[in-house]
């Protein structure tokens, strides 16, 4: 750490280095450690300067996750240009061959059911378990069935339990 630049720190506060910046706008920046005027040492950081710096306006995707991995401390040196484009035309190739498989399979399952060789999948409509003791029997209920128009108050008499 150079005189001069603990002086500027003391003086006007942080100095941080820019180190680079993303296609996105967001503006990456290393901060050395240094010594606060009480003497007291602050550590190294590593931050960003967002390029839509509203909280709310953040997406999934704002920094890129080599940017993130050099923030989080999980790389020691910044990321690249060259390996920033590498990086996304490779996931780029990874999408497409996704797609690519995904609508082979769709293909082949289109036609396997043509011919017959897979069942279509059928759906359950038996309810319950098959090893309850009430599996397969009508279900009883014990709310009144008769309609608002009809119905007289005091006719419905609740069924005894020994009846079912």
């Amino acid at each position: 750490m150079s005189r001069f630049a603990g002086v500027l720190r003391r003086t006007f506060g942080i100095v941080r280095d820019h180190v680079g910046t993303d296609h996105l706008g967001n503006k990456y920046y290393f901060i050395p450690e240094q010594k606060t005027w009480t003497g007291r040492l602050v550590r190294a950081k590593r931050m960003v300067v967002a390029a839509n710096p509203t909280e709310y306006e953040y997406i999934e995707g704002s920094i890129p996750m080599e940017w993130d991995a050099w923030i989080r401390g999980r790389r020691k040196e910044p990321p690249s240009v060259e390996e920033l484009l590498k990086n996304e035309s490779y996931r780029e190739q990874i999408k497409m061959k996704a797609k690519e498989v995904e609508e082979k399979d769709l293909a082949l399952q289109a036609k396997e059911y043509e011919e017959g060789l897979v069942a279509t999948p059928a759906r359950t409509v038996a309810k319950g378990h098959a090893a309850a003791t009430s599996f397969g029997k009508p279900e009883f209920t014990e709310d009144p069935t008769s309609t608002a128009n009809t119905f007289q108050p005091g006719s419905w008499m609740p069924t005894s339990k020994k009846d079912h």
